[in-house]
């Protein structure tokens, strides 16, 4: 019984040890954001869904992200009044300010770099929706299956969608840790259970 109880202890140790190590999954695309006053709000509708109005501002963030919760927003604080200031208002059509946010280098498929963030003003119809607003300033455009966004201006040349290990350590200040053995607190781990292991078989013998 104290053999298979140390047994047990020792089988989980191994298991906390090895999903410690694990990485989460992720998927690299193109995420689609709406603003709301001074805050991105994930869109709910995809960009060949949604007839923005006169004056709004949307966004695109190309990143690593395990769902819409997870999502990484476009970076910059950017408003309509300065995107747009030199796009000046037209009978008959409609301006829609639009934050392009291509990434960082850790989130760029292998081989290539994201072009830096920009900010442009699309003057289009007014039933025009925040697809055709894109296609009339960032072409070209790449869609995949599902009519799910691929490529913003030709970024990224390859890949959509594509599901990729989201490492735990983000930030370029934080370098990947070299997995070199068992970690520390699994050494010690396994420490106690041999002393548990050993004072359980003393125990025996000196009932014996």
């Amino acid at each position: 019984m104290i053999r298979r109880a140390v047994l047990l202890l020792l089988a989980s140790l191994l298991l906390c040890a090895g999903a410690g190590q694990a990485q989460a999954a992720g998927y690299r695309y193109w995420s689609f954001w709406e603003r709301d006053g001074d805050r991105w709000v994930y869109a709910t509708q995809g960009p060949s869904m949604i007839r923005p109005s006169d004056g709004d501002v949307q966004g695109f963030r190309f990143a690593v992200s395990e769902d819409s919760a997870d999502a990484v927003r476009p970076r910059g604080k950017a408003d309509f009044a300065s995107i747009c200031a030199k796009t000046p208002a037209r009978d008959g059509k409609k301006r829609v300010a639009l934050v392009l946010d291509f990434g960082t280098p850790a989130d760029a498929p292998r081989s290539e770099t994201p072009p830096p963030a920009r900010t442009t003003c699309a003057r289009v119809s007014p039933d025009a929706t925040t697809a055709e607003a894109l296609a009339a300033v960032a072409k070209p455009l790449r869609y995949g299956t599902n009519a799910l966004l691929c490529a913003i201006a030709g970024y990224p040349e390859q890949g959509c969608g594509e599901q990729v290990a989201k490492k735990q350590n983000t930030g370029a200040e934080k370098k990947e840790q070299p997995d070199n053995g068992p970690s520390l607190g699994l050494v010690a781990g396994i420490a106690v259970v041999v002393l548990l292991g050993g004072a359980a078989i003393w125990q025996v013998r000196r009932r014996g």
